[in-house]
């Protein structure tokens, strides 16, 4: 087949029209590869592109990161249009494709293409202002050159170039022939300072991808349609590790629209493979796999109950483990004082996002398509590549938007994106070269694996005669996530995941004896990053801790935490921040006879950005209760778009609690309890709080707002539960029974 298949996302990016192909200022090497592709006269765009000008005076954005929902393509839009003096209304913004020289993440090293870590903005903050000024000096050239007047005697605003002398004015779309013509500068131009900005810090500048998501004009990967293409559904084994012992087709092949069923293997620790029907439509082929008879050979398979995992972890705690901070004289510090103890439990959680998995593969004679809501542009593309035996140059990803993501699409070992090609390749050993569209169900993304991990903390301190911690001892039993990642020889030392430890191993509070310690069981069960990673666990274990460490004390929780972080301003000033606006000195109004009420607090920094919470809740007496009201503070440098942080804020508060409240992936002899938003729920609109989000004015370098508020939410409703009912919650989700009066 003819492989030169492009959607309209692709072609967007591609078109070249009359307008003007910036090339923007990063690093010296990246301006002489810009100027060198520019000499090319089949590349009308610089390698390092990220600004596109029309002969229309649209402003186009390339993004390098993906656009999942969190605001991305409107915070490197901002900083663009800022330091080009834009007119916003003609701001447009396209996904990059995959090539890391051009669109490698500046916060990871450059090398890598992908979004996460909640690293998006800290990346682009300078290199995208520098994209922007970079090609406002380009236009200002191109008016001096052409009404024949002084540089800096020509003012830009909201796209137009004017020259108040002369009386000439020319919007964007006027200059840009000219302007492709001038040099890129030799050295960066001047940034604005922040009291000259106009779009950044703004709280309602619209979101770029807001009308194309009203209209139905987003492209997401399940609106890709190309020429003869097939749509997949794989019948995935309910136990991990199991293999497809024999199958019976015959009633699936007779529904009209079915082209094939067969057995893609799957590769042992990436994907699990399966019975794959291959049809003309998603609903066809969704009834052919009811209509399939499979069964498993399970010799191999996990088979392990919930509570099995619960026990060996619990009876891990009781271990020593490998050691990562061994700070001063834990043992003495204890020895001889009342010790406060807990043991704390999370379960393995499943991302859920509104989009489950899919992906579209075209096989060609020399290289590889691929459509995606792409997160991981570099790790996906490498590993297509593997297993093609292809360069990763041959492998084409076309990033479109994603409905959702929390870590899912960020999958370390490729998982989803290596199974359709596997299905690709299978479908073309069986004579159909045609483009294969994967569909996973909300079953499927359920029941498939990589969660967040099941983690049991075991905690024990001390308080001396000061009600200061005398000394912290901390045990995490955790699996890791990168083990045989392309990730583990840089973040995993001596046996070390980082992203289990994180959270605890830089815990702010004024501890001088502190013993940190870990055990990495591998139960065989499939697990990733989690929105807010190690720092959802590490966050609830420790903050809950600490309220505990303050009741032994007879301190006020906010009050005592403020005492330990006087080495910590930032923490400190979202701490006061949202004392202050949940107004926590004041007593919570009285509550309706049988109803209890309470107020908790926690402080937890994460990804570079430091977040506070208070939660208000009214308990009845049979246990249920309803979160009032949740007040955040959040410090994340200098406020961007502050409607988007707070609508991240927002977000991460709701998903964090949905954790908290309900969320819990459960394995009964290896199978996977929850199927889909019925027994896997999420939270409802009656549950959410009313949420106040404060933002903590900075000028700070910004940091990222995508996870941080999730990892806060849990901690503070437990502590508000322990202030309304004087029982303590350890295990998460929140069991009502252990609430009641």
């Amino acid at each position: 087949m003819n492989t030169r298949i492009v959607n309209e996302s692709r072609r967007e990016f591609l078109k070249a029209g009359a307008g003007l192909a910036l090339a923007v200022y990063a690093t010296p090497a990246l301006a002489a590869a810009a100027a060198a592709a520019a000499e090319s006269p089949a590349t009308p765009f610089a390698p390092n592109a990220f600004v596109r000008i029309g002969g229309d005076g649209v402003v186009t954005v390339v993004s390098k990161h993906l656009e999942m929902g969190q605001g991305t393509f409107t915070g490197i839009a901002t900083l663009i249009a800022e330091e080009l003096d834009a007119d916003w209304s003609q701001v447009r913004v396209v996904g990059a494709p995959a090539d890391a020289k051009r669109y490698g993440h500046a916060a990871w090293g450059g090398a890598i293409q992908g979004t996460g870590g909640s690293s998006a903005m800290p990346g682009a903050w300078d290199q995208m202002r520098q994209a922007g000024a970079t090609a406002r000096a380009m236009l200002v050239a191109a008016a001096a050159e052409t009404w024949n007047v002084p540089a800096e005697q020509i003012l830009v605003s909201r796209g137009v170039l004017s020259h108040a002398g002369s009386g000439r004015r020319a919007g964007f779309g006027e200059l840009a022939a000219t302007a492709a013509r001038q040099p890129v500068p030799a050295e960066p131009p001047k940034l604005k300072t922040a009291d000259q900005y106009t779009l950044i810090g703004k709280l309602k500048l619209p979101r770029t991808d807001s009308r194309a998501k009203t209209d139905g004009s987003a492209m997401f990967t399940q609106d890709v349609q190309l020429p003869d293409m097939l749509v997949a559904v794989i019948a995935h084994p309910p136990r991990f590790g199991a293999r497809v012992a024999r199958f019976d087709a015959a009633k699936a092949k007779t529904i009209t629209g079915v082209a094939d069923v067969f057995v893609v293997p799957g590769e042992p620790g990436v994907y699990a493979g399966g019975v794959a029907v291959l049809a003309r439509d998603t609903w066809t082929a969704l009834r052919a796999r009811e209509a399939l008879t499979v069964e498993w050979d399970d010799a191999g398979a996990l088979r392990a109950s919930s509570d099995e995992l619960s026990a060996q972890y619990r009876a891990l705690a009781a271990k020593p483990g490998k050691t990562v901070i061994a700070r001063g004289d834990v043992d003495g510090a204890l020895a001889g004082k009342r010790l406060i103890e807990a043991i704390y439990e999370v379960p393995f959680l499943a991302h859920a996002s509104m989009e489950p998995l899919n992906c579209v593969v075209a096989l060609g004679a020399d290289g590889c398509e691929i459509w995606n809501g792409e997160q991981f542009h570099t790790v996906d593309q490498g590993a297509v590549a593997k297993k093609l035996g292809i360069t990763p140059d041959r492998v084409t990803i076309n990033q479109l938007y994603a409905g959702g993501s929390f870590g899912r699409r960020a999958n370390p070992k490729s998982d989803y994106i290596l199974e359709t090609v596997a299905l690709a390749m299978a479908a073309r050993e069986r004579g159909r070269q045609v483009p294969i569209k994967l569909v996973w169900t909300r079953e499927d993304d359920t029941r498939g694996g990589y969660y967040r991990p099941l983690t049991v903390h075991a905690v024990a301190a001390a308080l001396d005669e000061n009600g200061a911690i005398a000394g912290w001892r901390h045990r995490i039993v955790g699996q890791s996530i990168l083990k045989g990642s392309p990730f583990e020889a840089m973040m995993v030392k001596d046996g070390i995941d980082a992203t289990t430890v994180e959270g605890v191993d830089d815990l702010p509070y004024a501890v001088e004896n502190l013993h940190l310690d870990l055990h990495s069981p591998d139960p065989g069960v499939p697990v990733q990053w989690w929105r807010s990673v190690g720092h959802t666990h590490s966050g609830f274990a420790t903050e809950v801790f600490v309220d505990e460490l303050a009741g032994a004390a007879g301190a006020d929780p906010y009050r005592f935490r403020r005492g330990l972080l006087g080495a910590h301003p930032r923490e400190i000033g979202v701490l006061d921040r949202v004392a202050r606006e949940a107004r926590w000195s004041d007593p919570l109004p009285p509550a309706a006879e049988g109803l209890r009420r309470g107020r908790g607090i926690a402080v937890h920094k994460s990804f570079d950005t430091y977040v506070a919470q208070v939660a208000e809740v009214t308990v009845r007496p049979d246990g249920s209760f309803r979160i009032d009201r949740i007040v955040c503070a959040v410090d994340c440098g200098v406020a961007i778009n502050p409607d988007v942080i707070r609508a991240q804020m927002e977000g991460g508060i709701g998903y964090g609690l949905s954790a908290a409240l309900y969320g819990a992936i459960t394995l009964k002899d290896g199978i996977v309890e929850q199927s889909n938003f019925h027994d896997y729920r999420p939270l409802r609109m009656q549950d959410m709080p009313a949420v106040e989000v404060h933002i903590v004015a900075s000028t700070e370098k910004p940091t990222g707002v995508g996870e941080p508020g999730t990892a806060v939410a849990a901690p503070a409703l437990v502590n508000a539960l322990f202030a309304a009912t004087g029982r303590r919650v350890r295990r998460l989700p929140i069991d009502p029974r252990e609430l009641r009066a």
